[in-house]
């Protein structure tokens, strides 16, 4: 427990001690923070400006000026998992109610005063948390593989020969990756015009009639490796600084017409939002599982057999869709449908020697249930478009996303108290 007012089954509880970046009207510099309930630590007043040193208790942390200086995580993420623990075990150890310091915080009403944010009194405006270089996206949810490729090429066929031997990806767009709450346009893009089916197919430019939202995690890598070498599977886990919920905005209707032969381009590039907070690696460790099960008997290469059995996540995660006649969720799941983990993607990334570094995101792919109330896309639940969706008993359906409508993805387990916070953004109509 702490001492603040927080309950133990809180997302943002001391079991979690989530990292991201903020700013106030008091003080609009984008700086690290990290959340305590309906509270927010801030760094920067902790490390710098309270009567006792927030640090000052920790003499091993030896580069407290990257929550001083910073306006990303990235420094802070680069000192590597050993430094992340070391940093979240103490202000776990200074937010709890039987804190060995209570000097710097819970006794302080001057520190209190100048380091903790009310967000129930006070604006906290959140800014993405890292600088992102480059984004990757794979493809690890089978069950949503499977459901996309029966739509599209029949039950027998559904599964590519590889998809079983090897985390499938592509490289996305980092420069659109935003943070919850940030508003989406609807794109335009070329499609398919429907009066040429039959004959010679041929686009026309319009706006995307079939958006669609895609529920994820992401990792952010905290450490760089070099070009021209592999990590390995076993030794991926340090280069991983945290997790994030992530939606993948798709146009499925641009998707289609451009994905031949080398996959999707501009149906994905237009936007893709995170959740705000970063949930530590190690906060995530009472939540292991095991992934999926292989459908084939043929072993992994090498390079991708974990030591580690539990090397994916159950955490319960959920689809909302807000419009004027109320939130209604749509989709509720587990991160634990993945076949492939963030350590293998790690080890199949760099196996031909592509460097990574740190910021660089990696996105689950699409994270799937094996019933309809577990699909993490409207691709799923509306057979691509073929089938209404209910949005709860408001009598309002969807087959894609309506200009107006506010996604939100949200993911957690109360019983451990942590959790990601969501991940929220308003479709806006295309331009004209």
């Amino acid at each position: 427990m702490s001492w603040l007012p927080v309950p133990s089954d809180h997302y943002f509880s001391v079991n979690n001690i989530p990292f991201g970046i903020i700013s106030t009207p008091s003080n609009p510099t984008p700086r690290p923070a990290v959340a305590i309930g309906e509270y927010v630590l801030d760094l920067q007043s902790f490390t710098s400006t309270t009567s006792v040193s927030g640090f000052s208790q920790l003499p091993e942390f030896t580069k407290p000026e990257v929550f001083t200086f910073e306006k990303t995580l990235n420094r802070f993420a680069s000192l590597g998992r050993a430094t992340h623990r070391l940093v979240r075990g103490y202000l776990q150890q200074v937010l709890s109610s039987d804190t060995p310091y209570p000097e710097i915080l819970k006794d302080n009403a001057e520190a209190q005063e100048k380091c903790l944010i009310n967000t129930n009194e006070e604006e906290v405006r959140m800014h993405l948390p890292m600088d992102i270089g480059d984004y990757t996206d794979f493809y690890a949810g089978r069950n949503h593989a499977f459901n996309v490729g029966a739509l599209f090429r029949g039950r027998e066929n559904a599964m590519q020969p590889n998809y079983e031997h090897l985390p499938v990806g592509y490289h996305g767009r980092a420069s659109s990756v935003v943070v919850s709450g940030t508003r989406v346009r609807r794109p335009r893009g070329q499609v398919m015009n429907p009066a040429s089916a039959g004959s010679e197919k041929v686009p026309v430019l319009a706006p995307c009639g079939k958006l669609d939202f895609e529920l994820e995690l992401a990792a952010f890598i905290g450490k760089d490796s070099d070009m021209g070498s592999s990590v390995g599977v076993d030794e991926a886990g340090e280069y991983l600084f945290g997790v994030v919920v992530m939606n993948d905005w798709s146009a499925r209707d641009i998707q289609a017409w451009e994905y031949i032969p080398l996959g999707p381009f501009t149906s994905k590039s237009f936007a893709t939002s995170i959740s705000s907070w970063v949930v530590l690696m190690d906060a995530l460790e009472p939540l292991r599982a095991r992934p999926l099960e292989r459908g084939t008997k043929v072993p992994l290469l090498p390079y991708l057999q974990e030591s580690n059995s539990e090397s994916v996540y159950d955490i319960p995660l959920t689809v909302s869709i807000k419009t004027p006649s109320g939130t209604h969720k749509i989709s509720q799941t587990s991160s634990s449908n993945l076949l492939f983990s963030f350590s293998q993607m790690i080890a199949h990334h760099t196996v031909t020697g592509c460097p990574l570094r740190t910021g660089d995101l990696l996105g689950t792919g699409t994270i799937s249930g094996t019933d309809t109330q577990g699909m993490g896309s409207l691709l799923e639940m509306s057979a691509n478009g073929t089938q209404k969706v209910a949005l709860g008993e408001s009598g309002e359906v969807r087959r894609f996303l309506e200009d107006g409508d506010v996604v939100v993805l949200a993911g957690g387990c109360r019983k451990v108290g942590v959790g990601f916070g969501e991940c929220v953004g308003e479709v806006l109509p295309a331009q004209k």
